[in-house]
């Protein structure tokens, strides 16, 4: 397989040239199949090579090019697949081609089907480029490209100033976490005189005088941009602005977890920076809390989901920071197929519901939309951490790794999954159950999406249901495939963490209180908005303090705003007005009109009287003779 390896990224790269050099002239069902065929093409070759790495358990690297050198200094384009890239590009391709394919029936009758395609085949490339690069400098092209192609998803309905303004703002705040990653790149290339994952990782340890903490932070600031998490996660609710399929691929299943990687991928700088670990888990246990404290008074279906997204992060980022980074990059793995489960049965709804994202104005629609409801309802349980669904087994392992470290921390990781439980089932209730709140024209209009929509929430359904059974602890008679199989690549950083056991008393009970408050908050959840009927009120009418602050996202956006934008506007304003236009341009402007006043005085000399002229030059004679003179 090592002579295919680049095919991998290559497919997706001519579905881009195909569809966006065809986008007008092939048919749409030409587009959607030479989009999704190629990611599914892409998938084959990615399942074969892990196959391979599973059989060997060797690493694939594959040079394709010397791309810079200076001196002693190398760059190589080239790629390493291992086993924590193998899994990466299985969740890439594969989930990517079931967005694909649903994308063919939800983007039918849009005019920019053809681009849509595109793009979508545009950013699978650089995702894959991301975790396939052997060195920081292709992963960070992989990055940029991702962070680009968000931009252009995000705002794929550009003509709404409001998408188009969520498009830059993703963009922006994403270059801030992408600075301090360029920078930590900077550090390395410095400090290990390379930027090649083979050349640091393995001299990391016994590395003196290396700013490790300096270093990983640095990092750490390029994973909050792109992961969204503290302070820089409003960017990711807001980019819901793009279609439904937009959310599932970008913010559920790939981009948004590219933080996530890059940190699994340099774990043994991070376990070399204790400090840093400590600021991971609790950025990333602050995110968790605070996104999900806005999550359960959400009223827009996506909008839920998206502050869903950041607190599953949030999780992952928990896990990395506790050294769980097994159980990180499992929650990775499961959140991929409950997330993207959920993003699309929401674009189920929406598309039933003719473009409605307002739960207030849904209800009743479990016995409209039988696929979308079941399938949906496996993606809560699943995110909920019910057992036997997926994100059960990924949520507790990271949680009885919390508790053995920090019980203040595991305390607080325990409620926010009994609120995750809560504002999901929430969701559920007002969209499913109950009279149907909409008009009589969305009710008429209520139907079951197409089969290209339905099937990849079948197929993500069942891998939400049986997805988490990879990863059995030892405890309930399995075997932990996922942490044997990734054992080669945090092999190094686990032999300097203390490993921590609990014992398998104290594991069923945090699987019980886990479990046990997820239930008490689903059932809450029902008594509320089924039994009581409860609907949230309208965007106008008063709500109690709390609710108020959860439903203003606690006001942070207006905070940056009134903090940051108006200051920054302000000392533009001075800028342009003092600076540029008093000073500049008074300079410049200045000297224009010196030159005019000049030119005025000197053309008067231009008489066209010749004895003035012989004069003159009698005159200038005389005093080119005196200078003269004075000077010997």
């Amino acid at each position: 397989m090592d002579n295919y390896i680049w095919l991998i990224p290559v497919l997706p790269l001519a579905g881009f040239v195909i569809n966006g050099l065809g986008r007008n002239s092939l048919s749409k069902n030409i587009i959607g199949a030479i989009g999704s065929l190629l990611v599914l093409a892409a998938f084959g070759i990615s399942l074969a090579t892990f196959f391979q790495i599973r059989s060997t358990g060797a690493s694939i690297d594959v040079t394709l090019f010397n791309w810079i050198s200076v001196g002693s200094f190398n760059i190589s384009f080239s790629f390493l697949i291992d086993q924590l890239s193998s899994i990466m590009l299985l969740i890439i391709t594969g989930v990517g081609f079931l967005i694909h394919l649903y994308s063919i029936g939800y983007m039918h009758d849009d005019k920019g089907f053809g681009k849509f395609f595109a793009y979508l085949n545009l950013f699978v490339f650089f995702m894959l480029l991301l975790v396939m690069g052997s060195n920081y400098v292709i992963m960070f092209i992989g990055w940029e490209g991702v962070g680009l192609c968000s931009y252009l998803l995000i705002g794929f309905w550009y003509t709404n100033p409001s998408y188009a303004d969520a498009a830059k703002k993703a963009f922006i705040m994403n270059r801030i976490g992408d600075l301090g990653f360029l920078l930590g790149i900077f550090l390395l290339a410095s400090s290990f005189n390379s930027v090649a994952f083979a050349d640091i990782f393995p001299k990391a340890a016994s590395a003196a005088g290396v700013p490790f903490t300096l270093i990983t932070l640095l990092l750490f600031v390029g994973a909050v941009g792109k992961s969204a998490q503290l302070p820089l996660f409003t960017w990711l609710p807001d980019a819901m602005a793009g279609p439904t399929p937009v959310s599932a691929l970008i913010h559920a299943a790939t981009m948004v977890t590219a933080g996530v990687y890059m940190i699994a991928r340099s774990n043994i700088l991070f376990v070399l920076a204790p400090t840093t670990m400590h600021v991971v888990a609790i950025v990333g246990l602050a995110t968790a809390a605070f996104a999900a404290l806005i999550a359960i008074s959400q009223t827009d279906i996506k909008k839920v989901l998206a502050y869903s997204t950041v607190s599953q992060l949030g999780y992952m980022f928990l896990g990395l920071g506790m050294g769980a980074f097994t159980g990180a990059f499992f929650h990775v793995l499961t959140h991929a197929f409950f997330k993207a489960l959920l993003f699309l049965g929401a674009g189920s709804v929406i598309h039933a519901m003719g473009g409605e994202q307002d739960m207030r104005k849904m209800g009743g629609l479990k016995g409209k939309i039988k696929i979308t409801f079941w399938t949906m309802l496996i993606g809560t349980l699943a995110i909920s951490g019910i057992p036997p669904f997926a994100g059960f087994f990924s949520k507790d392992e990271i949680l009885a790794h919390t508790f053995e470290i920090s019980t203040s921390f595991y305390v607080i990781g325990v409620i926010t999954a009994g609120l995750t439980s809560f504002y999901m089932f929430r969701m559920m209730y007002l969209t499913f159950w109950g009279k149907f709140r909409g008009t009589h024209e969305q009710e008429h209009h209520v139907h079951e999406s197409p089969a290209s929509m339905t099937i990849p929430l079948i197929v993500l359904a069942i891998l939400s249901t049986i997805g988490g059974f990879i990863g059995i602890p030892e405890l309930m008679g399995g075997h932990h495939e996922l942490e044997h199989f990734l054992a080669p690549v945090f092999e190094g950083s686990n032999k300097l963490l203390l490993e921590h056991h609990p014992a398998a008393s104290t594991e069923w009970l945090l699987m019980g209180i886990s479990v046990g408050l997820a239930v008490i908050a689903l059932i809450y959840a029902y008594v509320k908005y089924v039994k009581n009927n409860h609907v949230p009120v309208a965007d106008g009418e008063e709500r109690p303090e709390l609710v108020k602050l959860s439903y203003h996202k606690f006001y942070v956006d207006e905070i940056y705003d009134t903090l940051i934008r108006k200051p920054l506007d302000a000392v533009s304003v001075f800028f342009y007005r003092v600076i540029e236009l008093s000073g500049i341009d008074g300079f410049v402007n200045g000297l224009g009109k010196g030159s005019i006043e000049t030119s005025k005085g000197l053309r008067l000399l231009q008489t066209g009287n010749v004895g003035f002229y012989i004069f003159m030059m009698v005159i200038g004679i005389i005093a080119i003779l005196v200078y003269s003179i004075f000077k010997i």
